[in-house]
Formats: C-alpha cells, structure tokens, sequence
C-alpha cells in the first residue's frame, strides 16, 4: 500500500494517494508523516497540515525532511517569513544528522539542495530579487544538486529575469532536455522526479521564451505536444491562444478559448478570463464584455461590474450596460454578505444613469439610498439631480442638508460681483475677496516679484572681465573692423614653372605686339602650360626646387 500511494504520487493523483495514507495511519510505518505532509501540499490542502500534524503527534522539527515539508505548507498559506525560518532549522538540522551519518561534504551538499532551492524560492516571494538570483545562481554553477533541484533552480531563475537574456536562458534549458531528442523534451531521470506542476512550468516557460525570441514555429511545435502531456491543464490551450495573438489572429484565438470553455464547463473560469483579455486589447468590447458575464463567480462583483459597464459603454450598448447595474444591485439586495456592495453599486449605478440622461432613474436610486442610509453624498446627488427635473423637491430635500457655519453675514449681490473667493489662513468661516474694482486696482499696485539673474556656469559677476564685442552678432561684412582681403594681381600670371613665365614675356617683348587684357591672358595661359610640361619631362624632381630660387632671386 506504501508503494501503491508513492506510485499514485508520482501520477498526480493526490485524492487517492491521500486514502492511502489515512488507512495507513494506525500502522507503525517509519516517517509516514513525511509523505503524508507532502500529498497534503501537492493536492492543495497545506491547510490541513497542521491539524494532521497534531493528530500524529509529531513536530515539524522532528526530522530536517518533514520540516521542509511542513515549510512548503507554510509557503502555500502565504507565511513566507515562517517559512523561511523553518526552512534554515530544516538545513541546520540536516547538516547535524548527515554530519552524524558520516557522509562527505558534497553528498551532505546534494542532499540538502532541495532546502537550498527552497529558501531562494521564499527570497523570490519576499520580493528580494537580487538575493534569489544569486542563490540560483550558485546552485546551478556549482553542479552539487540533483537534477530535479536544478531544473527547479533553473526554471525559476528564467521566470525571474523573465524577458531579458532570452537566449542565455533558452541555453540553460537545454542542459535540461534529453539529449538525443531532436524537440525540447525533459530528460527522463528529470522528467521521473518533478512533480506534474513543476513539468508544465518548465514547458511553459519554454514556449514564452520562443516567443519572446520570435521562434514562432518551434512555439507552435511545442504547444501542439503538450495537450496530451498535460491532459487536465488549461495552459496548452492558453498558450495557443497566445501564439494565435503574436500572429495578430486575435479573433481565431478567441474561437479557440471559447470552444474549449464549453467543451470543459469545469474550466471555464480562467479561459474566459483569458478570451476577454484578449478581446479587450484587439478592440472587441462587447466580446470582453459577454465573456465576463459568462463567469458566475465575479460577475456582480463590484470591479467586475465596472469593467462589464466600461466595455458595454465602448460598444455603444448603454441599455446593455444599465442592465448590469440593475442586476448587480438585485443581486446584493438578496445577498447575505457580511461585507455588502450595495451601496456603493447603486450610487455608481445612479451616476452612471445621470450620465446618460436617464434623471428619473437615478433619482430613484439617490433617494432610496437617502431613505435606506441617510448617505450625505447620496443627498447631495438627489438635489442636483431633482433640480433637472421637479424643482419644488429639490428645495425640499434641499433643506436636510447642513448649513455651513459663517454664511449667514454673506453679501450675495456683492459676492456675485467678486472675481472669487480667497483662502483666510487661520479662518473657520468662508472669505470674501474684495469687489472686482477693488481687487483690479490692488492687483496694479502689486509689485512684480523680482527674479534673482542666472549666470552662465564659471561666471564670476564680481570679476566679468572685459564687455562683449558690440557687433558679435552683425554679419562679418557689416563690422566696422573688417577689411577685405587684397587680390594679388600677380597670381592669375603664375602659371606652371616661373622660368617659362620669364621666358614667354620675354618673347611677347621681343615681337613688339600689343594687345588688350582681354586677348593676352588666354595666350599666356596656354603658353606656360605647354613650357612647364617640357620642364616636367627634361629637368630631374630635386632640381626643381632650385631653379624656382634661382628664379624669385
């Protein structure tokens, strides 16, 4: 029977390995509180756990195992900081009696990896980022775990740097897969030991980084195995709903969430959640809205109210939207509920029907929640709301509010010329301003708050050294200190060597030819150019230097 309930363990069936267990109690098994504290958290119930615990008669302190049991109890009721401690006496513990079994350090290590895993996971949970990630980080690079608490590490590590690294941390689920397998698949003595919520994380995970990585057919790939890994889980069909997204096929994707919710009615609950997300950011509000209504569970609950109410307004369905106002405040006025919403439903409901014009219905419902509960601000929203409508009870209903203490010497025509009212400090009462002449002439003779000068970073105002130039902004043609540059007349004449300029004037002396500017300058061009060719082909490169000398001399 003890092996039947541990083979029941391993599958997941907690319930009947949970019957196991109760038949056994009476029997004298060695550590059967153990196995029976760790079914208990597996199948939800860690609340049982303490009341087991008392009946046995055994303390959680007891042995280092069925203290990190009993810890993982605690971490399911959200008692993270005892958990905490008891997960550290759970490792001192273990460290005493595997110290007194005599086993070597690193077998003590793996032993206790498990409490090690653990007690990141609470960092992680108390919101102490830094110290988890480094807890895992140690845990994976020292390669002193199983394999199970290394998957776990691994996994969680991923989930807390969650986007960032998405290659790094598709990497390190690879140490995780079989090895020979061409898809990601567990490697079987990991896949043995994890529980079946701790399998579908990690495939979970998985799909999420490949998206996050635009892997988009082997996220399909993936998803499309995992319905026959996990027959009773909503997640295969959320995750193709996610994928259907990132393809922008928001409508298929909500075809899919909804055949599912009503091919397992006992499922619905998170789908539907899940289709009107979906529906909501692809811009289908009154698909969003007909999925939340489809959940009994939350439907009149008052955020939930509200959202319906937001979506049906965005669709343009107002009567569809006043119907569920109206439902929701039936369905709390039969409601047994200590902590009833009643109130605060009508008086949204009353606002939202003033709203849109509905001023006989709400009314109504300011006034019976003046009658029901005496509620100012319900009183206040009756008399502007009657005034729309039947003035004569609007000032009856006018009179049971409170008068405000220091009106009664109020000028009205005088305060109807004022430009406002003025806060008096150390004042109960209301203050009057002055009249708007009064008040105009005093704003004239108010001095202008004088603003102290912000200098440039480094300037000493006591030491500004010289003034700006005058003209620093003026074009530098338009300055009084600029002076062109001089053309040198000399240089359209130099053209290639000096020697053959030389030589061509002296040519040009000799023939006695005079001519205007307009005909000597192409001819001393073209002249030297053919003269400095020749030199170029005769004379050596290091000569050059010193005929041009010779020359200027």
């Amino acid at each position: 029977m003890l092996l039947e309930s541990q083979i029941l363990y391993r599958l997941g069936k907690m319930d009947a390995c949970m019957d196991i267990y109760h038949k056994l109690q009476k029997s004298k098994i060695e550590s059967l509180e153990i196995n029976s504290v760790a079914s208990l958290v597996a199948s939800g119930r860690a609340s049982e756990v303490q009341r087991m615990m008392d009946t046995l008669r055994v303390k959680a302190t007891s042995s280092f195992e069925l203290a990190f049991n009993t810890a993982c109890s605690l971490i399911e009721s959200n008692k993270y900081t005892d958990a905490e401690q008891l997960l550290l006496s759970a490792r001192r513990i273990g460290q005493e009696t595997l110290l007194d079994e005599n086993l070597p350090d690193d077998e003590i290590e793996i032993e206790l990896a498990p409490i090690a895993v653990q007690l990141a996971y609470v960092q992680q949970l108390l919101g102490h980022t830094q110290e988890a990630i480094e807890a895992y980080r140690d845990i994976i690079n020292r390669d002193l775990a199983d394999e199970s608490s290394v998957a776990v590490a691994v996994n969680n590590l991923i989930a807390l740097k969650g986007a960032k690294e998405v290659s790094d941390s598709l990497r390190k689920l690879d140490r995780l897969k079989e090895k020979d397998s061409q898809n990601f698949q567990l490697a079987r003595g990991i896949d043995l030991k994890l529980s079946p919520k701790q399998r579908e994380a990690i495939y979970t995970n998985r799909v999420l980084l490949l998206l996050h990585a635009n892997r988009l057919d082997q996220a399909r790939e993936l998803v499309a195995a995992l319905p026959d890994m996990f027959v009773d889980s909503v997640m295969p069909v959320l995750l193709q709903a996610a994928i259907l997204v990132r393809e922008n096929k928001a409508g298929r994707a909500e075809e899919v969430l909804a055949q599912f919710a009503e091919k397992f009615p006992d499922k619905f609950k998170v789908v539907l959640l899940a289709r009107a997300q979906v529906a909501a950011a692809a811009g289908h509000p009154h698909i969003a809205a007909e999925s939340l209504v489809k959940i009994p569970d939350i439907q009149h609950m008052p955020a939930t109210v509200a959202t319906i109410v937001s979506l049906k307004e965005r669709a343009g369905d107002i009567d569809g939207a006043a119907a569920v106002l109206d439902s929701a405040i039936k369905w709390w006025s039969n409601a047994m509920a200590e902590d009833n919403k009643l109130n605060v439903i009508m008086q949204e409901a009353a606002s939202f029907k003033l709203r849109h014009g509905l001023e006989e219905d709400a009314a109504r419902l300011y006034e019976e929640l003046v009658k029901s509960q005496g509620n100012i601000e319900a009183l206040v929203g009756l008399v502007t709301t009657v005034a729309r409508v039947d003035v004569n009870k609007a000032e009856l209903y006018e009179k049971q509010l409170k008068p405000l203490t220091g009106l009664k010497g109020v000028d009205v025509d005088s305060l109807e010329r004022t430009s406002g009212a003025k806060h008096v400090e150390g004042a109960s009462g209301v203050g009057v301003t002055e009249t708007y002449e009064e008040g105009k002439s005093k704003a004239k003779g108010k001095k202008k708050r004088k603003r102290k000068p912000r200098y440039p970073k480094g300037f000493d105002p006591a030491n500004p050294g010289p003034p700006p130039d005058p003209e620093r902004w003026l074009p530098k043609k338009e300055r009084s200190s600029y002076r062109p540059k001089r053309k040198d007349k000399r240089a359209a004449q130099v053209r290639g060597s000096q020697g053959a300029v030389v030589r061509e004037k002296h040519e040009s002396s000799a023939s006695g030819a005079s001519s205007n500017a307009s005909n000597s300058k192409p001819n001393q061009v073209s002249t030297s150019k053919g003269a400095s060719q020749n030199a170029v082909a005769e004379q050596p490169k290091p000569s050059s230097k010193s005929s041009r000398k010779k020359s200027r001399n």
